[in-house]
């Protein structure tokens, strides 16, 4: 497959697929994989849903794009489904997490303004992923994605992911900070979480309580029933000032969500935020739909115990080697030896196993399959993986 006219920005796998239906890939000669990855933590009620399919295939013979310059019927449908879900007071649509992202940031630095601030800065984790737009990549502790970008660095403060004191220390250290913005369990970084679980998001709303500062939550991946609630942070009793989504959000079709709430409910007005695309009837249809799914189904009961079966299965079979599992629902880390060397896993589960998976924080093989995934698919998933990692032991 000849990739000329395309900019060499990904390292793709050979293999290309034609098709897709629930947990399942297909390529042109309709060789099977399984697919736990689902286009990373995208495709959560599986490939080619029913009903999303005919909602997209209806709304596009009916009315695709008409702008944010008049009243679009289903963005408000689908902004008062996914406020009602998230527990938020109102959303910006956007097209994808790193744009969701980017409106957070902006309020941050909006709510700094107000407070007349001159140089603010926004607390954000090690091993923390946030996009690729400038600000977004700027709050990305990745080294390889801000290498050469002339990121605005001095806008941010980085401190170790579960650790309130050294968010306690920033504090006594800069005066100008305005925001905290945090990942509920940190995807690209490796599935990682709080020692105390979700209550470390509990123990940073305190700090922003305390001081003033927006309390922001990017639930890009962990978002739309991942983890078993409709967003991570619902496993706590924090609030969040700022909620960010996208992934999941459309199953497929690209959309994602800035939400508000508490201190940054009035901070953007008419003209302080925009997209030519953003909550288009076509987009919004596909966010309703996603949401009454999910909202009228045990998928994410599902996704929990399913999740849980799989975590169990593999730390019961390999334990005794130091491998450990983590995460959440159907977000699975698991965790392998540092020692080990995981830089063939991805491309040998998918030719000896027929299995797509990922590898991150570079021992961590990071599962994402479908919320609604089958007891059968799940130990399908255990099996293979368990038939290629047992040898290398």
């Amino acid at each position: 497959m000849s990739a000329t006219y395309l900019m060499p920005t990904y390292t793709r796998q050979p293999v290309s697929f034609t098709r897709g239906s629930g947990s399942w890939l297909y390529t042109q000669d309709e060789t099977p994989y399984l697919d736990a990855l689902t286009g990373i933590a995208v495709c959560g009620l599986g490939h080619c849903h029913p009903q999303i399919t005919q909602a997209i295939s209806e709304q596009a013979a009916t009315l695709i794009h008409t702008s944010n310059l008049f009243g679009i019927d289903w963005q408000e449908r689908a902004g008062e489904a996914l406020c009602m879900a998230a527990q938020m007071d109102s959303v910006f649509f956007a097209n994808s997490g790193a744009e969701a992202n980017e409106a957070a940031l902006k309020m941050a630095r909006l709510h700094a303004h107000q407070q007349g601030f001159k140089h603010p800065k926004v607390i954000v984790m090690e091993q923390s992923f946030h996009g690729r737009t400038l600000l977004s990549v700027s709050a990305t502790a990745n080294p390889k994605a801000r290498e050469g970008f002339y990121t605005l660095d001095e806008d941010f403060v980085r401190v170790p992911f579960g650790d309130i004191g050294a968010v306690q220390q920033a504090a006594q250290e800069h005066e100008d900070i305005c925001a905290i913005f945090v990942e509920p369990i940190q995807g690209e970084g490796g599935l990682n979480t709080a020692a105390n679980g979700f209550s470390y998001l509990e123990e940073l709303q305190a700090e922003c309580d305390a001081h003033n500062w927006l309390f922001m939550l990017d639930e890009v991946q962990t978002g739309n029933g991942r983890t078993g609630k409709y967003f991570a942070y619902q496993h706590s009793n924090a609030r969040p000032d700022v909620l960010t989504t996208a992934k999941g959000l459309g199953n497929g079709f690209p959309v994602g969500a800035c939400m508000v709430r508490g201190r940054a409910k009035d901070l953007f007005g008419a003209g302080s935020h925009g997209s030519t695309y953003g909550g288009t009837p076509l987009a919004s249809r596909v966010v309703h739909t996603v949401y009454d799914i999910l909202a009228n189904s045990d998928i994410m009961t599902n996704a929990v115990v399913e999740g849980q079966f799989i975590r169990d299965n593999m730390v019961d079979a390999l334990s005794q080697y130091g491998v450990s599992a983590r995460g959440a629902g159907t977000m699975i880390g698991i965790v392998l030896p540092e020692t080990m060397d995981c830089s063939q896993l991805v491309d040998r589960a998918r030719v000896e196993q027929k299995l797509i998976i990922n590898v991150t924080g570079s021992h961590v093989i990071r599962l994402l399959p479908t919320l609604n995934i089958s007891r059968d698919e799940s130990e399908q998933v255990v099996e293979r993986l368990l038939t290629m990692l047992k040898p290398m032991f």
